[in-house]
């Protein structure tokens, strides 16, 4: 098979791929399929070739699609990097990738420069370093599209490294067209769907839309960058029946009172648990949540709750997609019942083949049943999915095991909390201490005691919190989750403060 763009704009050239909602701007798919050609060759012309590894390092705009279309059509491998990285971070992500090329624009180019060592730099805009090149003053070079088989890697995304070093993860071509397919199936997707994109792209949830847009045949919306006042608008003007957001800015898009469009039949919420009051508030404003887990080895989504079934389950992330298999594994890999808590393991067609270059760590990740997650949940008598927290972030108190997701579920369930998050911190005399980071409701007064009422009864003694700190937010990373390390320092402050 060629690229996805190339195959697709054969199939429906006049159809509308792209819109900028910045500039206003639209291409059709034979419009973008050759602003893509020219791009590939000024790469070509640049020396890239098949099976290279090229660095992106964009915020999300329309140039960020044309290379992703653009190395694909060479048969090279895109490495988007984080652009909020640190340029230290940056070095150390492109050594680890092997890049041949880095690709910025005016806003990363310093970045750029400092991470890049000797790898030729070359800029979507105009630079302001005579060391930096000019992409689109290269004369493109003719281009034979590459062929592609599902064993090909088609991108190397790191993981957001919350539980350790940043690794790079290999996606197949094999993974994303099996991701597509298993989300379609899900969310339904129909052949007019527009798909608002205000994701960062060099993470899976922001680059899988124009990827499976090109598949469907549908139409990307980019945003650069979100705003719940302008994400709002956008989803109107251009008519969006879908979007995928972090659950912080489904929060934020509910609490601006911008009127979402009738337009919307879905919302894809992941990157970070889904609180129910989340999905209970989207059930007061009509919103079709669709909360999500799922990770970057996965190719994105690994379970997905459709709107009826989170209403009804708040706290679940709904079944398995078609192809994939979740087993809940206890400590010494072996399955557990259902209702049982354990480690998630996961396998089927979206799974990675392993890290880039990494034989420990994908020695230590695969196992009987799969990709071990790290991630511990249950699943129930019907096959819904339940996600805890990382089995990492377990706290051993007193010699008793306290899962936090379980002990964070109870205390956002009380009607003045808006967010929470539990960890433990060290405690001469129990070894850890249980910990809780709350953030309540605006202008709703709480203090510990009116948490004490509600958790009495519904948590053991070993597992109630000892410290309880207030906080105004919950420190999280760039893709949404909480940052556990931070909130173990937030944590700990408070404990010395007793």
């Amino acid at each position: 098979m060629r690229d996805l763009l190339a195959t697709r704009a054969r199939a429906s050239p006049g159809d509308a791929a792209l819109v900028d909602d910045a500039s206003g701007r639209e291409w059709t798919y034979a419009a973008l399929d050759a602003a893509v050609e020219r791009t590939a060759g000024r790469l070509a012309a640049l020396g890239v070739t098949r099976d290279d590894h090229v660095g992106v390092l964009l915020e999300t705009r329309p140039a960020f699609v044309r290379l992703v279309f653009a190395v694909q059509r060479l048969g090279a491998t895109l490495v988007p990097l984080n652009a909020r990285l640190s340029p230290t971070e940056l070095e150390t992500q492109r050594e680890r990738a092997d890049l041949v090329l880095l690709a910025c624009e005016a806003d990363t180019e310093a970045d750029a420069l400092t991470a890049a060592g000797a790898v030729p730099v070359v800029s979507v805009d105009e630079p302001t370093d005579s060391g930096v090149r000019v992409l689109g003053e290269r004369d493109p070079e003719d281009v034979a599209p590459a062929e592609w088989t599902p064993e090909d890697d088609l991108a190397l995304l790191y993981t957001s490294g919350t539980t350790g070093d940043p690794k790079p993860v290999r996606l197949t071509f094999g993974n994303v067209v099996a991701a597509a397919g298993a989300s379609a199936f899900t969310l339904g997707v129909l052949p007019d769907d527009r798909w608002l994109c205000c994701l960062s792209m060099y993470h899976m949830g922001g680059l899988s839309i124009p990827l499976r847009c090109a598949l469907y045949g549908t139409t990307c919306v980019l945003q650069r960058g979100f705003d719940a006042e302008e994400t709002a608008r956008a989803l109107a003007e251009h008519d969006c029946t879908g979007v995928s957001v972090v659950p912080t800015m489904l929060d934020r898009l509910l609490r601006a009172d911008a009127e979402l469009p009738d337009s919307l039949r879905f919302v894809l919420c992941g990157g970070a648990p889904t609180p129910p009051d989340l999905v209970a508030a989207c059930e007061d404003a009509g919103v079709p949540i669709h909360p999500s887990y799922g990770m970057t080895e996965a190719t994105s989504q690994i379970a997905t709750a459709r709107p009826a079934a989170a209403y009804s389950n708040p706290e679940t992330v709904g079944r398995p997609l078609f192809g994939t298999t979740v087993t809940v594994v206890d400590e010494a890999g072996d399955p557990v019942p259902t209702g049982e808590t354990g480690e998630l393991c996961v396998s089927g067609p979206t799974i990675t083949p392993g890290y880039y270059d990494a034989p420990a760590a994908n020695a230590e990740a695969f196992g009987p049943h799969g990709l071990r997650t790290g991630d511990v949940g249950y699943r129930d008598d019907a096959g819904r999915l339940y996600v805890l927290n990382r089995r990492s972030d377990r706290i051993i108190t007193g010699g008793e095991n306290v899962d936090p997701g379980r002990v964070a579920a109870v205390i956002r369930s009380h009607p003045a909390v808006r967010d929470v998050a539990v960890v433990g911190v060290d405690d001469p005399e129990w070894g850890e201490r249980v910990t809780a980071l709350v953030v309540p409701e605006d202008g709703v007064a709480l203090d510990r005691d009116a948490l004490e009422t509600h958790w009495e009864g519904r948590l053991a003694g070993f597992a109630q919190p000892r410290t309880v700190a207030f906080v105004d937010d919950l420190p999280r990373t760039a893709s949404g989750t909480v940052d556990r390390a931070v909130a173990r320092e937030r944590a700990r402050a408070a404990a010395d403060d007793l």
